[in-house]
């Protein structure tokens, strides 16, 4: 999959919010010198529509989506994380986007160590389980990009209530912005 966003400057975009420090203190977290690239209750989304192209990469704790970030063992672990799949592979339901703007999803890549990619095999098992991301990247297709002015973030944050705070960076035809969705403030304007 071509990928648009890591050719694009995110390093130079103004961040919304200064990393805010995390409410609940991890020993592990200190000791590794992380905080902040990984703080529960909170997400990363970069959005990118380019022509008729609209790019959606979410980086997010799994304890915001699984509840957990432990290796799945036990069946009741392994089913929460197959079911967090099921619904990051549906982009169009987690993202409100304009019906009118016709996106249809062209392209997906989850990845994650609770999914067994052997992409993160090569990491040390202590650290991965201390602090396991989700990463979810999609492309869509949209017939008419021009109707697309908004992305409602509603339903995600209700498909994965412990998400309190997603940071999103944007870039569309208005440039380029970043802000912070809470559930109280959802939808972001490109």
């Amino acid at each position: 999959m071509r990928r648009l966003l890591l050719a694009l400057p995110f390093a130079l975009l103004p961040l919304a919010v200064a990393h805010a420090h995390d409410d609940h203190d991890h020993e592990h977290e200190h000791a590794h010198g992380s905080l902040g690239a990984h703080e529960h209750g909170v997400a990363k989304l970069n959005a990118v529509l380019d022509g008729n192209t609209l790019e959606l990469e979410l980086d997010s704790p799994a304890m915001n989506l699984v509840g957990f970030e432990h290796a799945a063992n036990s069946d009741a672990d392994k089913a929460k994380v197959a079911a967090v799949r099921q619904q990051l592979e549906q982009p169009l339901a987690l993202f409100g986007l304009a019906q009118a703007a016709g996106c249809k999803e062209e392209a997906q890549e989850l990845e994650s160590p609770l999914f067994g990619d052997a992409a993160h095999a090569g990491h040390d098992p202590a650290h991965e389980q201390q602090h396991s991301d989700i990463e979810a990247h999609y492309q869509l297709i949209c017939s008419a990009p021009d109707q697309l002015t908004r992305i409602d973030l509603a339903p995600l944050f209700k498909a994965f209530p412990a998400t309190q705070k997603i940071n999103v960076q944007l870039i569309g035809p208005n440039g380029q912005k970043g802000l912070e969705a809470t559930p109280a403030k959802a939808v972001v304007a490109f």
